[in-house]
């Protein structure tokens, strides 16, 4: 595990820990719905980091005969097994209570201790936020945006919990509205309405989540850098005429899978051919780290047959009657 994501991974658990019970106390002596509600968000997300936590524990364990690829693809399904929490626990449940509450509403107690709460809420979301989004702004290649990095990100671990975390300040910010606004006009209502509003907001993040994890669960393969830099490598080598293909598959975070076809030149023996293939895996494994199994095979190169097509009734004139 990269001690990187697993610090992004123990803060955020730490930050959702410290204000769950807080949250929980406060919704209970206030009866606010917003604030209940992330009291459920910052319950979720604690389970969720355990989760990450067990998935990344599981994912670094080696390779053996019934999973000779290693055992990284489990970070990418406890992953996927975080969004459907998110979707079905946290946006649910937080959901359930704000249209309870607009049916059935209930003024609001002690409203300073909602303030209070929330405040140091920023405070904790906050900087698990900046450890996250500064971790994944070091895994990002140079010049790429964090939408981008978002969404060519192998490593869920990082890219999860920054969502996750800007999940959490959003919903924050829609409690102190709908707190606020229920202040100033004496209407529960507004506290109803930021509940639910706190449950679409936990909805689209688990469904971004999904969508982003669905892929390299599946077999994604590696970035577009990556692929070019192998391609490059190989192009180079000796007695290689040309590259027929380049297929990747991520295993994991850090474990790319290489399978190449190649076409040598006729001229040269099989002897030097099993010289030269180790040569380019051990120059790839060296100049991409996360490659480790690299498969080679030697194929001849059949060039594209250009067909020629004769559109009738066009250059050969219209049929005779």
């Amino acid at each position: 595990m990269k001690s990187g994501a697993k610090k992004v991974i123990i803060a955020a658990l730490g930050a959702n820990l410290l204000i769950a019970a807080t949250k929980m106390v406060a919704a209970w002596i206030t009866g606010s719905s917003a604030i209940l509600s992330e009291a459920i968000h910052s319950i979720v997300d604690g389970g969720n980091q355990v989760l990450l936590l067990h998935g990344q524990r599981r994912a670094a364990l080696a390779p053996d005969e019934e999973f000779p690829f290693g055992h990284g693809k489990e970070i990418y399904f406890w992953s996927f097994v975080v969004s459907i929490l998110v979707f079905s626990v946290g946006a649910g449940l937080s959901l359930f209570e704000g249209i309870n509450h607009l049916i059935h509403p209930q003024p609001m107690r002690h409203v300073k201790v909602n303030y209070l709460i929330i405040a140091a809420s920023l405070l904790f979301e906050g900087f698990s936020w900046v450890i996250s989004v500064r971790e994944l702004g070091k895994s990002k290649a140079p010049g790429q945006g964090y939408y981008r990095a978002i969404r060519e990100g192998k490593d869920p671990s990082l890219f999860l919990v920054v969502l996750e975390d800007t999940a959490a300040l959003l919903g924050l910010a829609a409690a102190l509205a709908g707190i606020y606004l229920a202040s100033l006009t004496g209407s529960p209502l507004y506290d109803g309405a930021a509940s639910v509003v706190i449950g679409l907001i936990l909805g689209g993040t688990a469904i971004l989540i999904a969508h982003e994890t669905k892929g390299l669960l599946v077999g994604e393969a590696a970035s577009r850098e990556v692929v070019q830099l192998i391609k490059e490598i190989v192009q180079h080598g000796e007695h290689v005429e040309h590259v027929n293909e380049v297929l990747t598959l991520h295993m994991g975070p850090e474990y790319i899978v290489v399978n190449i076809s190649l076409d040598f030149n006729d001229e040269v023996s099989a002897g030097e051919i099993e010289r030269t293939v180790p040569l380019l895996e051990r120059e790839i494994k060296l100049r991409v780290p996360e490659v480790k199994k690299v498969f080679v095979e030697a194929e001849a190169w059949r060039r594209p047959k250009v067909r020629s097509v004769l559109l009738e009734g066009t250059a050969a004139g219209p049929p005779e009657q």
